[in-house]
């Protein structure tokens, strides 16, 4: 902007405001034509503007919608739709999408190049507001992960599975699809989500992941994606691209930049509107976990160890699916991973791998069920099984058996409590004997949601507490806390924890067994001789801190 050359716009509307002279505006403008970038990108980067004004006054001159990124909730902006890289690179952020419209917010109404990158990428029609650039930079920082995070390495830092296709180049029609599939699932295994959904419908398609055990909404893509995304989660997992009629079932891989793998077991299923695909996230690091991190009390991780020090017993964890039981297994079992056992499981699938361990996927087509792979096992000369789950009577008996001839032999039930466990065994055909003999521990459990730090205490009147279950002696010894929700949890818990209910079979409790007791009978006795209930140890969670009592209500039902 030569000198004699007269202002108009931007140049003239922060002369008029005072901010700047005539002076420093033409040295501005000169800047940034040596540097490329537009004007209000220019004062942005230095500062020479309060962001706020600039973008008052960048809003006017170019007639462009303003919009206060305080008073909108990033939780119900759509993920997937714009790469982390793309969003630092051009500055912009996915607010909203609307049918085919996405509305993003940006800090340089003059960056064109921007918009048209976004239209092509998604093929959605892009509508701007502008937004304050500094507060654009924190709100950006806290929607994608930090750049050193775990998991949050750039899309093209991950590997996946050896069946799956390279990346076509960004002007391939596929383009999108790839990159929104990448950039759910990083998302995913970023905050931790157990499974992600991908769910087609009349009108729309819609994304969730599963985060501490709720289902939330990721993404609505455009329905044109749909068939696209489909593909591509079927060429991560190795399936048939052209079997559209049938579920299909694989697995697929994610190698971070960390190196910690990630495992995804994705199964397909035709519905009304189209293909619906439910993705497994399995962390491998679960198999690294120790007993002291699955939220036992100090009393119940002794009893659980002892168990798994014997050299003989049927050690059961039940509990409904997504109760945790898995990783609860695989804690013990790499406690026992030294190398001086010979240990062996066998699952339907096998979900974390662990090092050093004989792992058996069950194929009932071949004929391998878990009976026939367990008596199989039998044969290995091993020390430990571990039957993934206990479905039928002709499971219950091997494991029963090889409990009872010298091996350590964990596994599941779908059970409620220790005491229905009992009572189940004795329903699929086992005499009361033998599982008196055989059974040596039970665990019973559930999985709560944690408090975020953002908690808030809260006073409910002693007849409530004492209605609820608190012991009376422990009135006035507690404080109740409930979630309130803050930028780093969802509303207000962040993780989650276990509550068990863990019984030792006891000679009396043997008595019981070998008498016909019933289920409510022998939870009277395991609470007699001290083993707390599920609805007690969830309370003992409420008198530490640790989750709020609203949760354990949700969780017991």
């Amino acid at each position: 902007m030569e000198p004699g050359i007269a202002l108009t716009g931007l140049a003239c509307e922060l002369i008029e405001s005072g901010l700047l002279d005539e002076q420093q505006i033409r040295q501005a403008q000169k800047e940034a034509d040596r540097e490329r970038i537009s004007l209000v990108a220019w004062l942005a980067r230095h500062r020479l503007v309060d962001s706020q004004r600039l973008m008052l006054l960048s809003g006017r001159a170019f007639g462009m919608p303003c919009f206060d990124l305080d008073l909108f909730d990033m939780g119900h902006a759509p993920a997937g739709l714009v790469s982390e890289k793309m969003a630092r690179t051009h500055r912009v952020l996915p607010l909203q999408l609307q049918g085919n419209r996405l509305r993003v917010a940006v800090s340089d109404p003059a960056n064109h190049q921007a918009i048209s990158d976004i239209q092509f990428c998604t093929g959605l029609c892009v509508e701007t507001v502008l937004v304050d650039d500094e507060l654009l930079s924190r709100v950006l920082d806290r929607f994608y992960a930090p750049a050193g995070a775990d998991l949050g390495a750039e899309p093209d830092s991950l590997a996946i599975s050896d069946d799956a296709r390279e990346i076509p180049p960004d002007g391939s029609e596929d383009a999108p699809a790839v990159r929104l599939v990448r950039d759910v699932l990083l998302r995913a295994v970023k905050e931790g989500a157990s499974d992600l959904h991908f769910e087609p419908h009349e009108k729309y398609y819609r994304i969730r992941c599963r985060t501490d055990g709720l289902l939330y909404e990721l993404a609505r893509p455009p329905m044109s994606l749909a068939s696209r995304i489909s593909t591509r989660l079927k060429v991560m997992a190795g399936m048939d691209i052209a079997e559209r009629r049938r579920p299909q079932d694989g697995r697929a891989r994610l190698d971070a930049a960390d190196g910690r793998p990630v495992d995804m077991r994705v199964s397909t299923l035709p519905a009304l509107w189209g293909e619906r695909i439910v993705i497994r996230i399995l962390d491998a690091s679960l198999s690294c976990l120790g007993v002291d991190e699955l939220g036992l009390e100090a009393e119940q991780q002794r009893l659980y160890l002892s168990a798994l020090r014997q050299s003989r017993g049927l050690i059961l964890v039940t509990g409904p699916t997504g109760s945790g039981k898995t990783r609860t297994l695989y804690s013990g079992l790499a406690t026992l991973n030294t190398g001086s056992l010979n240990i062996s499981t066998v699952e339907d699938p096998v979900e974390i791998s662990l090092d050093g361990t004989c792992q058996v996927n069950i194929n009932p087509r071949q004929g391998l069920g878990f009976a026939q792979v367990s008596r199989a096992l039998l044969r290995q000369d091993p020390d430990v099984i571990m039957v993934g789950e206990i479905r039928d009577p002709e499971t219950a008996e091997v494991a029963i058996k090889a409990a009872q001839t010298g091996h350590l032999v964990l596994s599941t039930l779908h059970t409620n409590s220790a005491a229905q466990t009992l009572e189940r065994l004795r329903n699929l055909g086992i005499p009361a004997f033998n599982i008196a003999a055989a059974v040596s521990l039970i665990v019973a459990q559930r999985l709560v949601r944690r408090l975020c730090t953002c908690k808030r205490e809260i006073s409910l009147p002693q007849e409530v507490l004492l209605q609820e279950g608190f012991p009376p002696e422990s009135m006035g010894c507690f404080t109740l806390f409930e979630g309130v929700g803050c930028s780093e949890c969802r509303d207000g818990y962040r993780g989650r924890t276990g509550i068990h209910e863990v019984v030792r079979i006891t000679p009396e409790l043997q008595q019981l067994i070998m008498r016909g007791g019933n289920s409510i009978e022998m939870a009277a006795l395991a609470t007699a001789e001290g083993f707390h209930s599920l609805r007690v140890a969830g309370l003992l969670k409420v008198m530490q801190g640790v989750t709020s009592l609203s949760e354990v209500n949700r969780v017991m039902g």
